[in-house]
Parts: structure tokens; sequence; C-alpha cells
């Protein structure tokens, strides 16, 4: 309320007499005005308080206690001094959209759509929740049942021996989408130890940890020897695809195959290829020069293990567990093949469609390369860019951005000037591949970065980001101060065969020569690291590696080594990385929360540190700190188990369900130690853990499935 508005509600002959007199009482009336309007907002902030859209954070703890809301284990608490710190640390441990779900979720206790609900919000994974009283084969009664008994139909079909006829039904035996009638299993579903799934109050939520990364309009592999032959996967792997999630079409519903990132059975392509096949869907071919996807008539799911299968006149065979397309031989594709499809991943690390951040980069309008771009080769930006430093109109800071999913098989040599930052990038959305090829006898084909060769100015700097290369390695040579490697994939073995196992398993991923370059690797994958350096000349090389793999291509090759298996001249320092392989190298700074699945062979041993790590018993390091085996004194046991470590298998290096606690939580905050640390899956796991106890059904015994 303003002053104006309470002088007017003043007798008209105050007010006059209030003007003859200098306006005395209006002043006053200023003052009573100021403390209603601070009385009026209290009383606002108030009734703002009596609801958790509107409270304040201090608030939403209490509010929380009032409706019986639980805090999920490991959360911050704070003393109950009532300083605004510890309110501040109250707050923080006690999410506001908790407590508003909590008295909307008692009221849905015992449904299975809630539990799939908490599984989204707690953990943020998909979930089917499934009800195994249900699926128990129960005796009949063997008295007879009016035809009009509903109830009795329905007991009918408990206890049935199993269709032969329902292919489709068959293939889903023992998964989560299972629906076969069960005999009662005895232990309990939620028994530490061993768990039974069918059971009276049994009821079961299956998970899904990896996700379905997408990869759009990107080209095929044909095989050279049959032209109607091809894979998803550029690199011509066999690739298991997955089923891009659609919303459930109601809060009520209980999740089916197209809404979790499953992996696509032939079963299920042939009944729902519609449902699979598409423009924006799981999967997509296109062929031709206009680029038209194919048809839905001429697609058909198909075996195609061995290649044996022959696709009839006008079909295009599908195989979604291998990946792989087949043409008829007559109709093979003249102008290539593009596909769009996604494959299950643990993490957003080694490039991808996913959200990167980008590093801030000041200077001109990057050179883009790409499809409808200024540029269609990457030389030929590189080349734009070197004419345009000449000329002075371009400055020695420059972006090369690449716009689309294609194939680049050039030679690229990359030579840089004193003073040069420059980023080569995939743009947002896209993973472009670089496949160097064996263009010359007479020397390597790499991809080679070379810095200017006498000391005259500052060190050049480059970055990769978002690429993947393959076929070759990277080599860096000359005076280059720093290289980062953030988001890329430099394929371990340079090439992959139709098992996902390495062609060259020996050969090295990036290879510093005769170069002062600090290298660091961010997120990515990157194969064996080969440090060629005069040790009598030059101080060593720092390699700083964080949420990366380190990939050898198996646990006795060399990850990290110099020339001829001596230990490389570098000073190695790892966070959150897993490496496969042998590490030899001159010192370490800092290894934190990793997983070293191989030898560690430090030379300089006085200096620096291993914490939180699980590394080989018998390796030479710098001191150590609750690192395993060592710290539990159990190396027979404690032992990393990985679902895979093939590099573009589902699961790659992501820990499996039966790896020891005292690795999966091994990193200094509890979670897991390695590349996928910052996912956090325990404490995700341990959160759903708790509200699953609390909003099971009433008398049921829930238990925690993981699937994928």
């Amino acid at each position: 309320m303003t002053p104006d508005e309470l002088y007017g509600l003043l007798p008209a002959v105050h007010q006059r007499r209030d003007e003859q007199t200098g306006r005395r009482l209006h002043a006053l009336l200023s003052v009573v005005a100021e403390q209603a309007d601070l009385v009026e907002a209290d009383i606002e902030r108030l009734y703002a308080g009596w609801f958790i859209e509107t409270c304040a954070d201090w608030a939403v703890p209490y509010i929380g206690d009032l409706v019986g809301h639980r805090m999920l284990p490991g959360a911050a608490t704070a003393p109950g001094d009532g300083t605004p710190q510890a309110r501040r640390r109250l707050a923080a441990a006690v999410p506001r959209r908790e407590v508003a779900d909590t008295v909307a979720n008692r009221r849905r206790k015992g449904t299975l759509a809630l539990l799939e609900d908490l599984a989204a919000d707690m953990a943020n994974w998909p979930a089917r929740a499934v009800e195994f009283r249900r699926l128990l084969a129960v005796t009949q009664p063997v008295r007879r049942y009016p035809a009009d008994d509903r109830g009795a139909r329905r007991r009918l079909r408990h206890g049935r021996l199993p269709d032969l006829r329902r292919v489709d039904a068959l293939d889903r035996v023992g998964g989560p989408f299972d629906e076969l009638s069960r005999t009662a299993e005895v232990p309990r579903t939620a028994a530490p130890y061993r768990s039974g799934s069918y059971g009276v109050t049994g009821v079961g939520l299956y998970v899904w940890r990896l996700t379905a990364c997408s990869v759009t309009c990107a080209p095929a592999y044909c095989d050279d020897r049959a032209p109607y032959r091809y894979t998803f996967s550029i690199l011509g792997n066999d690739t298991q695809l997955f089923t891009r999630p659609v919303p459930e079409p109601s809060p009520c519903h209980t999740a089916d195959e197209l809404n979790v990132p499953a992996p696509i059975r032939r079963r299920a392509l042939t009944e729902r290829t519609a449902d699979y096949y598409g423009p924006g869907k799981s999967l997509c071919v296109w062929t031709g020069s206009d680029r038209e996807p194919v048809p839905l008539e001429r697609i058909v799911a198909a075996d195609l293990s061995g290649w044996t299968y022959r696709a009839r006149p006008g079909q295009v065979a599908v195989d979604p567990v291998l990946g792989r397309i087949a043409f008829p031989s007559r109709e093979a594709p003249e102008t290539g093949v593009l596909v769009t499809y996604h494959h299950g991943c643990a993490g957003e690390f080694g490039g991808g469609e996913y959200a990167r951040p980008h590093a801030t980069v000041t200077g001109a309008e990057p050179y883009r390369v790409g499809p409808g771009k200024p540029h269609g080769r990457i030389t030929e930006a590189l080349e734009h860019w070197r004419a345009d430093k000449l000329s002075g109109s371009a400055p020695a800071e420059a972006v090369v951005e690449i716009t689309g999913n294609d194939t680049y098989q050039e030679i690229i040599g990359i030579d840089l000037d004193p003073g040069d930052r420059l980023t080569l990038r995939a743009a947002d959305g896209v993973r472009p591949v670089l496949r160097l090829l064996d263009w010359s006898g007479n020397r390597p084909d790499a991809l080679r970065i070379t810095g200017p060769e006498e000391n005259s100015g500052p060190l050049p700097r480059i970055t990769l980001d978002g690429l993947m290369v393959t076929g070759r390695s990277v080599q860096v040579r000359g005076r280059v101060g720093e290289v980062v490697l953030r988001h890329c994939t430099l394929v371990p073995g340079w090439d992959l065969d139709e098992e996902c196992g390495p062609k060259y398993p020996e050969e090295p991923g990036l290879e510093l020569i005769g170069t002062p370059a600090h290298l660091r690797v961010e997120h990515s994958v990157v194969g064996t690291l080969v440090v060629r350096h005069d040790e009598s000349a030059a101080e060593p090389n720092r390699i700083d590696l964080a949420d990366s793999v380190l990939d050898a291509t198996g646990r006795t090759s060399a990850a990290l080594t110099g020339p001829e298996g001596r230990p490389a001249y570098a000073v190695l320092s790892a966070r959150r990385t897993t490496v496969i392989g042998t590490l030899r190298a001159h010192a370490v700074d800092l290894l934190e929360d990793s997983l070293l699945c191989g030898e560690v062979q430090v030379s300089r041993r006085g200096e620096g540190c291993v914490r939180f790590c699980w590394l080989p018993p018998d390796s030479r390091t710098p001191a150590r700190f609750h690192c395993e085996p060592e710290h539990s004194g159990d190396p027979g046991r404690v032992v990393p188990r990985f679902t895979s470590t093939r590099y573009g298998t589902p699961g790659y290096v992501q820990l499996a369900d039966d790896c020891p606690d005292e690795v999966r939580r091994g990193a200094e905050d509890g979670s897991e130690p390695g590349a996928l640390h910052d996912l956090f899956q325990p404490q995700r796991e341990d959160n759903l853990r708790a509200r699953l106890d609390e909003y099971t059904p009433a008398g049921s015994d829930s238990g925690l499935f993981f699937v994928t």
C-alpha cells in the first residue's frame, strides 16, 4: 500500500488542514505505509511457506518431515543448530522435487508404474516392473466352471505348457518381458546371495543402465568382396542395434520393449517392423542419389550370420543382432548407403552425438567442412587457413569444424607455426570419422601434427574434439606446446574385425616423437601411447588423462611405453581413467580413482602418489594410499570384472554385476573408479533400493535386476 492510498482514506477536511500545515500527516502516513508493506510481505511469505512449490529453501526439509519424507542414504545431514549455514546444508540434502512427490507417491504405493517412475527419478534408469505372482503356475481345480466365469478362464491360463506357435513369446524367455508360466522358487527376490525371481510375494524391477546412442545419416560400411553386404558400423564390425525409447502413453502404463533402450530382437523386428524402422525411429536405411529411405515394405528381418541368407529381389534384409544389411546381389546400391541406428554405450565418452561443451575460442568464423559448406575436405580448410594467415586476414587462433557424420579419407598433415592455436572439431550432434588408409609405400600414413623446428616464438597448441580416427595412428613431431584430445576415439588396434577384435593389436594409437608436447586426454578412448623422446636432451613429456580409456587391447600389452619396450620418458597423471594394458613411465604425478588393469612400472618412485586405485599387487609405484587389492588383503577375489573390454561392443569398460564391491565402490567418494566414475552408479543403486523398500507393495519382496 502506498502513502497516497492511505492519505486518500482520510476525510477531506483533514487533508485540507494537512495541506495548510505542510503535509506533516502525509509524512507520518509514509512511515506507516512502509511498515504496513513489511507486515503484508511477511504474511504473504508465511502463506507461501505452507506449500512445497512456493516455500523458502530452508523450509523444504521441515515440510518433508511433516509428510514423512525419508532422506536417501549418504545424504549430507546438518546439525540442528538453526544457523543459516546449517539450514542451507539441510536444504541441499532434501530436494524440493522429492518432497513434492512424496504425497503423490504414497497414494500410488503398490503400483508397478510407481516403481518404474522411482527408477527414473532416483537413478535416471529406464525400468520395467514385473509382479512374479502373475507368472506362477497354479494347480487347476477339477470342478467345472460356468461358461460366463471370467475369473475361471483367467486362472486356466496359469500353468499351461508353452504354446510353440507363439514364437515371439518363446524368444523372450528369461528376460524382463517373459510371459510363460513358471514354478515357484524358494529364495526370496531380495535375497543378498541367491535371489529367486518367481515367488508369491516377489516383485522385480528390471533396469537398463546402457543408453541408446544415436548415429544419424552416417555412411554404412561396404564389404568390397561383396558390394551388396553392408554393416551399420563404419568400422565394419558387428553391432547390436538398440531401441530408441518412446514415451509411455500414460502414467499407469507398464513399460514394454519400445519404452526402454533394449537390444532389438530379430523376431521383434519381424513382428513390429513399423515400430522400429523409419526416419526418426530406431533404425533407417537410405539409398540412391536422392537419398530416399528404403520403403518399409521392402525391409525384412533376417539372420545374416555367415552371410548365408540371400535377400530376394526387391527386399532389403536387416539383422538387428549383428547390425548387418544385405541387398539382392543384382540390386547392390551404386551410390552408397546411409544409415541411422542406435547402439548401446555405457557413458558419454569417445565422441558421439551427445552434447559436448566447447572451449571458448576467440577469432574469426570457423572454417566449416561438409556437404553444402565452403570446404568439402579437411585439407582444403587447413590450406585456406594457412593462406589467410600469410595474407594477414586470419588470426593464429582458428577452428576447423566438421558438420556431418561423414567419413573423410585423406592424407592429413597439420603443420603448425609458432603461436598457432588450432582446433579441429566436430560440430554439435555429429561424429565424423577420419579413415587413414595406406596411401604411400615409402612413409607412414598417420595423421601427422608437426610443429616448427626452430625456437622462434610461442609453442603452438592443437585440439582434436569429437573425432574418430581409424586406420592409422596420430603422430606429433617437432616443437608443439600442447596437444588436447577431447571426446575423441583413436580406435585401439587401428581397426576392428567382425567380432570387434583389434586387427593390429600391437600398433600405437598416439605417438609423441621428439616433441616437448604436453598431452591432455579428456573423455576419450585412446590406443597405445608411445613416447619417443631423447632423455639426455629434454625434460620429460607431461601426460594427463581424465575420464578416459587407455586401451592396449590386452592386459599384457603395453598401454604406455617408450621405444623398444623401455619406460616412456614422461610424467603421467591419471584421474578417473580405465587402463587396459601395462604402464611403463619415467614418473607419475598423481594416479587417482583409476582402474589400472595391467602391470605398472615407474622408474622414479620417490615422488608422486597413487590413491584409491586398483592395480596389480606386484606393481612398482610411488607411495600408495587405499589401493586395492592391498587395502582389502584379498588379491585372489578383489579383481575387476568387466562386461566387455572390446571396443565396439555394448557395455565397453562397464564393470560387471559380479564385480566385488571393493572395486565397484573403490573411489574416494564411494563411486566406481575408472572412466565411468562420474555416472555414480553405486550411489544411484543405493538410492533406488532405499526407495524400493519404502514403496514396495505391502507384503511383497522387491528385487533389482540389471538387464544391461
